[in-house]
């Protein structure tokens, strides 16, 4: 559209008012909500039958679907299994060794994540060692933790901080280089320090990447952690799991297996959710996304 202004008239140089924004936040009605979950429920539902008529039927399509237990099979080993006192103790013991590595991980991904798009000397001088560990695969280093660490406990806290620590650093480090940088010339000129900038425009601004880079650790973490449990635990999720499979008690492999996705996907969800819950301030396409 093209307008023709005439000269001298006032109301011409009014600016037209600003736009409506793309995108709002929009609270989300109860009946979208049930929907939602109730779409999440029936697709596990639709899981566990296609999976009980494979294995009923001993379907052999290439894949043996007539040596995997069915569900019935799994339920049955699964309430045996509680009602011991060691299932408890093997799942706390995986959920302290998660927890413990995450927390490590954290704190030293998203500190050293910062330093290094922050300060051009510490990425000359530490950048280049991490590239070369970071392609490693954690639990190649379980050789390495059973000669450093004195037990194995350690060794698998270790190994699992390991495993979180490096998405934790590239996401943080990528989200730092990423702010504008005129937030922080706009605070410069009105005589901020780096401590101002530290915890008024990089800290906030970085917060949607840290969690991203958190959740993948999380989920990373996890995969590590049962397989060091596997090689060198002596409790814990993925220690039971590998001992029933030993065994051939193959329900009891399905129980350990379950568990595992039930517990990740519990914890993986908690980080997500104090994710959301710090920023508020996006919109929901950009929580999303």
């Amino acid at each position: 559209m093209t307008a023709v202004l005439e000269a001298g008239d006032p109301a011409a140089a009014v600016a037209p008012p600003a736009p409506a924004p793309a995108h709002r936040q929009r609270r989300r009605s109860p009946a979208r909500t049930a929907r939602r979950w109730a779409v999440r429920l029936a697709s596990l539902v639709v899981a566990v039958l296609v999976w009980h008529l494979l294995t009923e039927r001993d379907v052999v399509f290439w894949l043996r679907f007539n040596q995997i237990p069915g569900p019935v099979e799994v339920y049955e080993a699964f309430r045996l299994q509680l009602g011991t006192s060691l299932y408890y103790q093997d799942l706390a013991q995986s959920l302290l060794r998660i927890l413990s590595g995450f927390a490590l991980a954290a704190v030293a991904g998203i500190g050293l994540g910062i330093l290094l798009a922050r300060s051009t000397w510490a990425a000359d001088a530490l950048q280049p060692l991490l590239e070369v560990v970071r392609p490693i695969p954690a639990i190649a280093l379980v050789p390495v933790a059973i000669l450093l660490f004195p037990t194995n406990e350690q060794g698998i806290v270790f190994i699992t901080s390991t495993a979180a620590f490096f998405p934790i650093l590239v996401s943080t480090r990528h989200a730092v280089r990423a702010l504008p940088t005129v937030w922080e010339d706009a605070l410069r000129t009105m005589g901020a320090g780096r401590r101002r900038v530290l915890t008024t425009v990089i800290l906030p601004g970085i917060v949607p990447g840290i969690f991203g880079g958190l959740s993948v650790g999380m989920g990373v973490a996890w995969i590590c952690v049962i397989s060091a449990e596997m090689i060198s635990g002596d409790f814990g999720l993925g220690y039971r799991t590998w001992q029933a499979y030993t065994i051939v008690d193959y329900p009891h492999v399905l129980v350990g297996m379950l568990s595992i996705g039930a517990i990740g996907w519990l914890t993986s969800g908690c980080v997500e959710l104090v994710g959301r819950r710090l920023t508020r301030w996006l919109s929901s396409e950009q929580r999303s996304a």
